[in-house]
């Protein structure tokens, strides 16, 4: 006897939840019937996948090699149906998308409804995470193809979708407030914003501060954009925002003074990523024309 596909998908379930009857939620079966499918694995494999106890379900060394292989299983099953599925030069069937929390609530929306309208049979299902987890979910098949920063995803096959600018935020009252673009000299001394995640944005945002010699506190920080653009419209420093965000997002709120910044490493490249062995490169082609155009209505607007 082989384990199923469906006993697979029960143990990283399990896995991913942490308790059985989240698992058995999520994949709409019975607790009884999951534990019952699991237990029979176990009994097949001989040995003991899943530590149970009154905090939860804990994967055991074994359990924790059978959940990073039944993923690949799954994964490339997925992909199969998924080839089957799809038709030269259209788009259909489910696919799974992350992207960055830094990108996908102002790209999104425009994206969603252009997609939908030219590929009704499609169906999105969107993920939003940071680089790292994007490209943990991306590789063990958990997403199909992801919205990122190319040069933290090496060995992936991309498209890249455009190039922003960064842009300074500030309160209208601050000495920057102004018209045209901001040097990085006029942030000399200055208190700079960025999210606190260790990711390639905040790394950017602290490399310029280096270059203007400005501050970078942690007592700056933010855990969203919408968290530095109102932390800068209170005078508390200036935040350093991606195009894509402040010409969609910010440039609506009238506390803020929006400015681009003049700076060869003020900007940013943004991609849709998917594993170069999927059979599904060519609907991520597709999906990318709609990416890039949507993208380019943004970038291209003029401030209000």
């Amino acid at each position: 006897m082989r384990p199923t596909l469906r006993q697979l998908q029960y143990v990283v379930a399990v896995a991913e939840t942490g308790r059985f009857h989240e698992a058995a939620k999520r994949l709409h079966v019975s607790q009884p019937s999951l534990s019952a499918q699991i237990s029979a694995v176990e009994e097949q494999l001989g040995v003991q996948l899943i530590e149970r106890g009154r905090s939860g379900a804990l994967m055991t060394v074994q359990g924790e090699e059978f959940v990073k292989r039944a993923r690949l299983i799954l994964r490339d099953v997925e992909e199969l149906k998924a080839a089957m599925n799809m038709q030269e030069g259209t788009l259909a069937g489910r696919i799974r998308l992350g992207v960055l929390p830094s990108v996908g609530p102002y790209l999104l929306p425009p994206v969603v409804r252009d997609l939908h309208r030219t590929y009704p049979q499609l169906r999105l299902v969107v993920e939003e995470h940071w680089t790292e987890q994007l490209n943990a979910r991306l590789m063990d098949g958990t997403l199909d193809c992801v919205i990122s920063t190319p040069e933290d995803h090496s060995d992936l096959a991309s498209a890249v979708l455009f190039e922003e600018h960064l842009w300074i935020c500030a309160a209208p009252d601050d000495e920057l407030a102004g018209t045209g673009p901001v040097y990085i000299e006029d942030l000399k001394g200055r208190d700079i914003l960025s999210v606190g995640q260790n990711v390639r944005l905040s790394r950017t945002v602290r490399a310029l501060a280096d270059a203007a010699e400005a501050n970078m506190s942690g007592v700056f920080t933010g855990t969203s954009l919408d968290a530095i653009r109102h932390m800068a419209a209170t005078g508390a420093g200036v935040a350093i925002l991606p195009a894509i965000y402040a010409l969609s997002e910010a440039s609506r709120d009238a506390d803020l003074v929006l400015r681009p910044l003049d700076h060869p490493r003020a900007q940013r490249r943004v991609a849709l990523i998917w594993r170069p062995t999927s059979p599904m490169a060519d609907s991520f082609q597709l999906m990318a024309e709609i990416l890039r155009a949507d993208a380019k209505a943004i970038l291209e607007n003029d401030l209000p």
